[in-house]
Parts: C-alpha cells; sequence; structure tokens
C-alpha cells in the first residue's frame, strides 16, 4: 500500500512544534539504522492546532534495541511491550511497529508481535490517530485516509468497526472521548457498530477504563464525555447506578457540576484533584440519598454516620467492575462527607474549625464548584477557607509542609 504524502506547505506543521526530546529521540534512532516517527495523537493535536499532551514514537527498533540506544530508557508492559525514555518529568514514549490479525473477532489480549510501519498503522484504532510525522522532511504519511478525516472532523475505524470494537472495546470508549473532546462526527459504519458492540465494554479491562475516566474528568471536557457515554449506553454497563441517577436527576446537578469543573479547568489549565472529581460525579447521588433517607426514617444522620454512608456509596457505585485505588477511595470519601461539615443537613451553622486532615483543602474545592451553583453557599466558603491551613501537607496531598518525623535511635 503507497502511503498519500503531505509537505509541510500542505499541513502546516510548524517545526517549533515539535517536542525537542522527541526530535532527539528520533534523530538517534535514524542514527543507528531503524525507521522512527511522530504517532497517533501527537500529530493528530498538531494538525488541529492543539498542544499535544504527549510526543509519541514508533519505530522499527525492538524493545531491547532501544533501551541498548538510550541509558535513559526503561522498558514497561506485558500486553503491550514498550519504552519509556525520561528526561527529568518529562517521558517520551517509544513503541515498536507491530503487526497482527486485524480481521480475527479475538480480544486482543498480547499485542506484541513486531512488523512494519504499514502494518502497525492498520492495527491502530481509529484514522485520525493513524498518521505518522517524518520530522526531519516535515512530512505527514497517511496509509488509511485520516488526513481527509481530520479536514471533515469524522472519527472512523481503521478496518471493520465491529471487529475493531470485539478485538479492543476500550476503542468505544475513545471514540467518544474524541467526540467530547473535538466535537467530531461518527461516521455510519462505525456509529452503528459502537451502538451493536456496546455490551462488549465489560470485558475491557477495568484499570484501563478507569484511567480514561479520570483523564476525562480533568479534560476540560467532562460533561460532554459522560452525556455520550450514558445516552450510547456505556455507563449503564459500567456504572448503572450513575446512569440510572442521572435518567432520574431531573435537575440534571452532576452535569451542571461537571460543566463548572470543565470551565475551571479551561480557565486554569488544570483539573482539581481526581478526588474531587469523582466526589463531583456522586454528589448529587449521595444528597438525594440522604434526603430520602430522611424523609422515610424522620432522623438526621450525624457527620460520622454521612462518612460511612460515604464509603458504602462509593463502593456501590464503583463495584463490581472497577476497584478503586484505597487512598482515592479514602480521599473522595472524605471529599463527600465534608460537605454536610460546611452546611449540615439539620440547617444549624456552626462555627468553622480547623480540621486536622490533608484532604481538607480538596473538600474545599468541590464545595467551591458547588458554590457557582448555588451562590447562597458563597459567605459559608469564604468562612471556612479563611481557616489557617496548617493541616495540610506539602507535594500531592496539598497546603503547607508536613512535620518530618523524628528517627528513633538505635541502641547499640
Amino acid at each position: 500500500m503507497q502511503p498519500k504524502i503531505y509537505t509541510v506547505d500542505e499541513h502546516r506543521i510548524l517545526p517549533e512544534k515539535i517536542d525537542s526530546h522527541a526530535f532527539y529521540v528520533i534523530e538517534k534512532l535514524r542514527e543507528a539504522g531503524h525507521s522512527a516517527y511522530l504517532v497517533g495523537g501527537g500529530v493528530r493535536d498538531l494538525l488541529l492546532g492543539e498542544k499535544p499532551k504527549d510526543f509519541d514514537v514508533s519505530t522499527s527498533a525492538s524493545p531491547e534495541e532501544i533501551k541498548s540506544l538510550f541509558r535513559n530508557a526503561i522498558l514497561i508492559g506485558r500486553r503491550f511491550r514498550l519504552a519509556h525514555i525520561r528526561f527529568g518529568q518529562k517521558i517520551i514514549e517509544v513503541a515498536t511497529f507491530r503487526s497482527g490479525d486485524t480481521e480475527a473477532p479475538d480480544l486482543i489480549v498480547r499485542d506484541n508481535v513486531w512488523g512494519s510501519e504499514e502494518e502497525d498503522v492498520l492495527r491502530r484504532d481509529f484514522t485520525i490517530n493513524g498518521l505518522f510525522y517524518n520530522p526531519r522532511e516535515q512530512t505527514v504519511i497517511d496509509y488509511v485516509q485520516g488526513y481527509p478525516d481530520l479536514e471533515q472532523r469524522i472519527l472512523r475505524t481503521i478496518g471493520q468497526p465491529d471487529l475493531r470494537f470485539i478485538q479492543d472495546p476500550v476503542r468505544m470508549i475513545r471514540l467518544i472521548k474524541f467526540c467530547a473532546r473535538f466535537q467530531f462526527e461518527i461516521d455510519p459504519p462505525t456509529h452503528e457498530a459502537l451502538l451493536n458492540c456496546k455490551e462488549e465494554i465489560v470485558k475491557s479491562s477495568p484499570v484501563r477504563i478507569l484511567e480514561e475516566l479520570l483523564r476525562m474528568l480533568e479534560s476540560g471536557s467532562a460533561r460532554p464525555f459522560f452525556h455520550l457515554l450514558h445516552e450510547y449506553g456505556l455507563l449503564r454497563s459500567l456504572l448503572p447506578a450513575l446512569s440510572s441517577h442521572i435518567e432520574q436527576d431531573s435537575s440534571q446537578v452532576m452535569m451542571q457540576l461537571l460543566q463548572e469543573i470543565d470551565e475551571g479547568v479551561k480557565q486554569d489549565r488544570k483539573a482539581p484533584d481526581r478526588s474531587v472529581l469523582l466526589a463531583a460525579l456522586l454528589f448529587p447521588m449521595m444528597h438525594a440519598h440522604l434526603l430520602q433517607q430522611i424523609e422515610k426514617t424522620g432522623q438526621i444522620p450525624h457527620l460520622g454516620q454521612i462518612a460511612e454512608q460515604a464509603g458504602k456509596l462509593i463502593d456501590f457505585s464503583f463495584s463490581p467492575f472497577f476497584k478503586l485505588p484505597r487512598k482515592l477511595q479514602g480521599a473522595a470519601s472524605f471529599v463527600l462527607a465534608s460537605q454536610y461539615r460546611f452546611v449540615p443537613l439539620d440547617g444549624r451553622l456552626r462555627k468553622p474549625k480547623t480540621v486536622g486532615d490533608p484532604f481538607f483543602s480538596y473538600a474545599l474545592d468541590l464545595f467551591k464548584v458547588r458554590c457557582a451553583l448555588e451562590p447562597d453557599l458563597l459567605p459559608y466558603y469564604e468562612k471556612w477557607d479563611e481557616l489557617p491551613r496548617s493541616f495540610s501537607y506539602e507535594g500531592e496531598e496539598a497546603g503547607l509542609a508536613r512535620p518530618k518525623r523524628r528517627r528513633r535511635r538505635r541502641r547499640s
């Protein structure tokens, strides 16, 4: 198959937009006698005029050959063996050209058969992700008509869509992700296959899907993503309790919270902590449950009972398909329960007190998002926000420095 080659006059990717470390990796692979290109989402984003989050490289070199060329490379993955080349905090991901049977209706459990660049393209998911970029020649190499699909803003699978979704059901999540991020149209055969194969999604790796969901919550396109995930029926298979709540919630509070978070991400270019994002998904469902419980029993639960119910709600919502990391689950549970510390269910507003928990600032982050929907809450947020932050930790956890533990001296 002869690819279509697009010159710089046609694609207009500026050389200075290419990450210098990615360019260095490609040049070093080429000097060693290997083929190497930028590939995938990085090329797609450059053509769309967006800043790529990552610059991935595909090459004819095997993982072992890559590691021998780069002392700062580590090999990862069993299902999909590849190399991570570190430059400080940055990682350039380098994958070997793959081949495989693209016609077999079987779930892909291993993908480590090396092939040519053409074979590598044909086993990828969508045409818009099947483009190579040669930074030395400044050309875009297109085997699958991905360039015109990008221009027409069309999402189309490479190969037969039903087979591609059966082989790797996570591709359906990615399809919806690209719809939400770029507002692309799905071509009719791919759309039909999505509807036919949606039940296959439960055969996917829960870890991979959870990571896709969390990344979309951080992306600035969380609201359209979860809306489409629900509309196409995939959310019912993955998070049935959340899907049922969306159907019953006529005011769409969850979608409004996600919209506020999206706008904040686009303005600040930084997403809240993942515990805040998960709590935003579940808070409307939890609040509705608590109100039903009060109406049924006539008793208002205290904060300890609310905290216990928050943990149970997270378990109920994400099981049996997902298993959240314990730390993330604990933080999300605290964020949920703390909403009723700020504004108690009994309506009695108490004087704010410093809370010695490293996740307290995360709880305030969600409360601030809620204030955008309920302006009457803003005075309470301001009072809680004035508290000293000596209870929080620095780094990924939040706030100020954690006191160092003194080592116990060993007795001789």
